[in-house]
């Protein structure tokens, strides 16, 4: 085998095996991620919803996620009320223009939000001040707020409610995460919800 190919293939290994590695380690986080399924579960039956943002690979993990909770994981069930507010290019530039980029996703918050909603707070850093000051209005208006983080995230942490921490400092591997822990939080929902018979 080519010497490129060996590079190649050890480097394939390497991330798969600390992929690997790092959801054995969230099994330490078992728990968490039965509570956060948990308060959706007691959010939808309430008639809440469930609001949810982030930056970048973030903001493509919201809209995952709240793809899923509308439409369905596996399961025929009814539809359940989930939005990403990185989902609107009208909203998030009128207000990056307008007023603040920081901006983007505490204004929707306080447009949308209610008390009895969650709000499901993205950041792999868990610094990012526009997914911090979401946090904090949602706080302000009564709603529960779940945080989403790598490990050194302890700015979003100390703000909300139920933190989610992804065991590494590795982006990808922490974003890699949050799609194996969504997944499961959807379909312990899902399950609550879905059709009989």
């Amino acid at each position: 085998m080519p010497k490129k190919e060996n590079e190649n293939l050890s480097s394939v290994l390497a991330q798969l095996s600390e992929s690997s590695q790092l959801a054995e380690r969230m099994k330490v986080e078992s728990s968490r991620i039965i509570e956060i399924a948990e308060l959706l579960i007691e959010t939808f039956q309430n008639g809440g919803k469930v609001l949810i943002c982030g930056n970048g690979g973030s903001a493509a993990d919201a809209q995952h996620l709240a793809c899923e909770l509308v439409v369905k994981l596996k399961e025929e069930r009814e539809a359940l009320p989930a939005l990403a507010l990185s989902a609107n290019p009208s909203v998030l530039t009128a207000v990056s223009n307008d007023l603040d980029f920081r901006q983007i996703f505490s204004r929707q918050v306080e447009a949308l939000g209610e008390r009895g909603d969650v709000l499901v707070a993205i950041s792999t850093s868990g610094s990012s001040k526009n997914v911090i000051l979401a946090a904090q209005k949602a706080k302000e208006m009564g709603l529960q707020v779940v945080g989403f983080t790598g490990e050194g995230g302890r700015k979003l942490t100390s703000i909300v409610d139920l933190p989610l921490i992804i065991p590494s400092r590795d982006t990808q591997r922490i974003q890699e995460s949050y799609m194996l822990a969504g997944h499961i939080i959807c379909g312990l929902v899902e399950e609550a919800f879905k059709e009989e018979g």
